[in-house]
């Protein structure tokens, strides 16, 4: 019997996760790639190329290493924890060279577009046409996987800016920035507080007269180095503290994070409380904000309401005179013309059953992946996506009815729009460990710390107190990997590894205070595990 051929649209950190895990399931996978690399989003250019996502020099990552590797190969041991985008390349490559996935990618060829064959309802197939050096071909697939992402087209809301015709300086969005040179002894507005607002401000600020950091709602800002210097997601994203969370009341969660955060610096006071409480919008993540905005190179505004030739006027009155430069950092949507009227998009909205499939075909052949945004590395969720599509694609997995599927649907959607503020951001937001455990159920890889506990109780203890990171999605069930359990069980050392450049005492004080909470954690964590079996 033939093998089912998979077409694959992109080359990025989804498209080669996919090609691997339809390599895994026995399909036959063609990815096309519209440039001549990999590496999407994080491959750097000088200058941005049409429809594709574009960076700027000196991107860092905001998930560290051990939390965004993929779940069969992790990131070498002395790779920084929070990597820039020269290093992120090399990780994929090294991942692609390793499970030999390049022979798969055709580079230089665009899918013009991906049509339902006339027997869709009963193949499920699809004409797939692609052009490479302005030659078309068309070729049948017995399945799509769409790996686009969604930071390909720029939104600039102009038409919310009064006056932005009249304005005589230069105004762009954040996806055409590369370096703060051109900024050097400028007056800049920046406008957005979201993950690229807050970068540009801050490397901006090193160059420019002045920075305005314009914000409708504010933000509550996270750092990359958490508590005792571990990487902020590590100490976050563990299952003991979802444990925690889904026993407590949000407006308890919400309090204790806020103070933790006022802690570090009082956000009323840097002018960025939001009206919002921390769960209703998607962090900024920023350690050198509050830097720049004490040192009084970032001023931090509220909306424009206004723009003349060469000032902005503000919603609190307040007028900036002589602005050079505005820099919208404002988001992005998404849309998939290529599939005609397959997969419809309306304001950032699309109907997906788990975030991949569209509930109203035929036959479940075509799976969106990496469409979402999350709390949390995005690559292990795009794994867990391909991993599920790949089964699904095979006949190995099922998905319930199209009202089913509609149902589930509805019911995130409705979830989304009452936990976060209005916005176009807001549309596709998952919670890390909550979604990865839900796609893991339906492939039967969810780690069960109840067995772990009875046979391996060192690994539970890890599984259940430590960073959930993709590993713990490699222990059982289809695609087992025989290195997950010492991946897991040395994740702490591959941590500290990098940060080690100089020989140092490595005793340190509150041992037993910290062996009292852990304790007491544990105590938590078995109740909760009985209460699970019982």
């Amino acid at each position: 019997m033939a093998k089912k051929r998979v077409a694959i649209i992109g080359g990025g950190s989804s498209g080669l996760c996919s090609v691997k895990c339809c390599l895994d399931e026995g399909l036959e996978p063609v990815c096309f790639e519209s440039s001549d690399d990999i590496g999407g989003l994080w491959r750097f250019k000088e200058n941005p190329e049409e429809d594709r996502a574009s960076i700027y020099k000196s991107v860092i990552i905001n998930t560290s290493k051990e939390m965004m590797c993929f779940s069969d190969y992790p990131i070498p041991d002395d790779y920084p924890n929070y990597m820039p985008n020269s290093k992120i390349m090399e990780y994929f490559r090294q991942y692609a060279k390793h499970f030999d996935l390049l022979k798969y990618v055709r580079f230089r060829t665009k899918v013009c577009s991906a049509t339902r064959r006339p027997d869709f309802a009963s193949t499920g197939q699809w004409d797939v046409v692609v052009e490479t050096d302005g030659k078309q071909e068309s070729s049948i697939f017995d399945a799509v996987m769409v790996c686009t992402g969604h930071h390909t087209t720029a939104h600039m809301p102009l038409d919310t800016f009064p006056g932005i015709e009249k304005f005589q300086g230069r105004y762009f969005h954040s996806r055409d920035y590369k370096d703060p040179n051109e900024f050097t002894g400028k007056r800049v507005i920046v406008i957005g507080i979201g993950n690229s607002g807050g970068d540009l401000a801050v490397e901006i600020s090193h160059t420019a007269e002045q920075v305005f950091l314009s914000t409708r709602r504010g933000a509550w800002i996270l750092n990359r180095v958490g508590d005792k210097g571990y990487p902020g997601d590590v100490v976050f994203s563990t299952r003991f503290n979802l444990l925690l969370k889904q026993f407590l009341l949000p407006y308890i969660v919400n309090n204790w994070v806020e103070n933790r955060l006022n802690e570090r610096f009082n956000h009323s006071h840097y002018g960025l409380k939001p009206q919002h409480r921390f769960l209703s919008q998607h962090p900024t993540i920023n350690d050198e904000l509050p830097n720049r905005i004490i040192s009084g190179k970032v001023q931090v505004k509220p909306n424009i309401k206004e723009l003349t030739e060469r000032a902005a006027i503000f919603e609190d009155g307040s007028k900036e005179e002589d602005i050079d430069f505005i820099v919208f950092a404002t988001g992005y949507s998404f849309s998939f013309p290529f599939l005609g009227n397959a997969l419809p998009v309306t304001n950032n909205q699309v109907t997906l059953y788990k975030f991949v499939f569209p509930p109203h075909l035929e036959k479940p052949t075509l799976a969106i992946i990496g469409l979402v945004q999350p709390l949390g590395a995005i690559m292990p969720i795009s794994e867990m996506q391909a991993r599920w599509a790949s089964r699904v694609f095979k006949g190995l997995e099922t998905l319930p009815s199209e009202s089913e599927m509609l149902s589930d649907i509805t019911a995130k959607k409705t979830a989304m729009e009452k936990r976060y503020v209005r916005s176009p951001r807001h549309t596709i937001q998952v919670d890390y460990i909550e979604y990865m455990d839900e796609l893991a159920s339906q492939i039967g890889v969810k780690p069960s710390i109840g067995s772990l506990s009875l046979t391996n109780p060192k690994l539970a203890w890890e599984v259940l107190m430590g960073p959930c990171t993709p590993f713990q999605y490699r222990l059982q069930g289809p695609g087992k990997w025989s290195g997950a359990r010492k991946a897991i069980l040395t994740q702490q050392d591959r941590i500290i590894k990098p940060l080690r450049t100089r020989p140092t005492d490595n005793s340190a004080g509150g041992g037993l205070l910290s062996l009292v909470f852990k304790m007491a954690g544990l105590a938590v964590a078995v109740f909760a595990v009985v209460c699970t079996f019982f």
